[in-house]
């Protein structure tokens, strides 16, 4: 997809066109099908230029669903690890339709010179992800980041702004809104073949982010192989230390990321999405203590139940069998599904004789496919909202956040989803945001 979208014809291009078209009248010549998108292959004026951002595991698996698609080009990948830049170039450069990948240390950098990528994968740390966003979407990219999307509020507001005001397409990996099985138990909740549902559950098990030392300083390794300033982005300073950068060791310290919000970001939308979320004005919060399962209250009265326990987010539980579940109760029965499900958990086994008439009139509803990356790419051509768009985003992450919030200070808390903020509590509305250390703010 071409940036030069001008109609402007001047008299120099006139002439130089018409120049070009006589001299190929005069020539014989051979033009291959693919170059016209038949046989299958995508003409080249209709791909999409795509460019990578952060392509470590999560990153590097994206990019492999993404390149398997006909309509993307990859010209770019990022990354501060050059071993990951290089791995992410070379397999890039080995699928066909992709050649020349062009690697970057910087993002920035990636940004400021490719004016010919239309979108952008990011898969960086958490830390990254909300400014990485706005930074592309104000260089006109479209957004493809994973999930959580922001680390704090403001970040998550910032990132509504600039999608609204840049007109860019964005989309959070939260991929479950795109899965039979989720869409199944979704559907079943919002269509009202539970009855008016009165409790919604999300698999709030993985518990992070919560140290608050720092580790020792260690020799920082040459620039050229990681970035460490890069690394840190906004965060606040820290010395260099492999714990960090090693095996996601990050992902201990409140620095650099989340609380309830790291797993809270992949079901928290899945449970919101079951329920008509447009008269809702406000979430209650009881804290119950660490590693304690949080029941919260929406303004309807739908109670919204943060599971957490202190096992593993893989070990069976009294409401799914596997992670990042959702479940939906209401008076005529029940609804869960979680990863690695050949079909969803139901209180009836007459409720699956439903599942592909509920499916099927989603996708007729909706005219979304089941899978996120092609909603995604649908939705660039089409300009409309992806399925997880940044409002969807910017809620779910509210709500997971003030978790975290009401975790910190140990005591309940009451937020307005409207004005995203909370009710008479000035020590909770400061911590809505984190400072950005220069030069890497928005």
């Amino acid at each position: 997809m071409s940036n030069d979208r001008s109609t402007t014809l001047t008299r120099r291009r006139f002439l130089t066109r018409g120049a070009l078209a006589a001299s190929a009248l005069a020539l014989p010549y051979y033009i291959p099908a693919s170059a016209l998108g038949r046989g299958g292959a995508v003409a080249p004026s209709e791909r999409i230029v795509l460019g990578a951002i952060g392509i470590g595991g999560r990153g590097s698996y994206d990019l492999g669903v993404m390149l398997a698609m006909p309509e993307v080009q990859c010209v770019a990948v990022c990354d501060v690890h050059k071993s990951r830049r290089e791995a992410a170039k070379n397999l890039v450069d080995r699928t066909p339709g992709n050649k020349d990948c062009a690697a970057y240390g910087d993002l920035r950098q990636l940004l400021a010179e490719r004016t010919d990528v239309d979108a952008v994968l990011i898969a960086t740390g958490d830390r990254w992800h909300a400014l990485a966003s706005v930074l592309a979407m104000q260089a006109g990219k479209d957004v493809y980041c994973e999930k959580p999307a922001c680390l704090t509020m403001a970040q998550g507001q910032m990132v509504v702004e600039t999608a609204r005001r840049c007109a860019r397409v964005y989309q959070t990996g939260a991929q479950r809104l795109s899965e039979a099985n989720h869409v199944f138990a979704i559907e079943m909740a919002r269509s009202g073949r539970l009855g008016p549902v009165h409790t919604i559950y999300a698999d709030c098990r993985w518990r992070d982010g919560l140290r608050q030392d720092w580790l020792p300083a260690e020799p920082e390794p040459p620039k050229e192989e990681l970035d460490w300033d890069v690394w840190l982005g906004p965060c606040p300073w820290r010395p260099y230390n492999a714990g960090y950068v090693n095996g996601g060791g990050w992902y201990h310290y409140a620095d650099f990321a989340t609380d309830v919000a790291m797993w809270g970001a992949h079901t928290v939308a899945q449970a919101l999405a079951g329920l008509d979320m447009t008269n809702v004005s406000f979430i209650e919060f009881e804290y119950a203590g660490p590693d304690a399962t949080m029941v919260t209250r929406l303004s309807n009265g739908v109670r919204l139940v943060l599971f957490r326990t202190s096992g593993s987010v893989w070990e069976p539980c009294q409401y799914w069998h596997g992670a990042c579940g959702e479940r939906f109760d209401g008076p005529e029965g029940w609804v869960a599904a979680a990863d690695g499900y050949t079909k969803p958990d139901v209180s009836s086994p007459a409720m699956l004789e439903e599942t592909r008439k509920v499916v099927s009139e989603y996708t007729a509803r909706t005219q979304r496919p089941m899978n996120h990356v092609q909603d995604f790419f649908d939705c660039i051509r089409s300009r409309r909202l992806t399925v997880a768009n940044p409002e969807v985003m910017h809620r779910s992450m509210n709500i997971c956040l003030a978790a975290d919030i009401c975790e910190q200070l140990k005591r309940n808390l009451k937020f307005d989803l409207s004005k995203a903020e909370f009710v008479g509590n000035r020590e909770a509305n400061r911590m809505r945001s984190r400072a950005m250390r220069a030069p890497f703010v928005n």
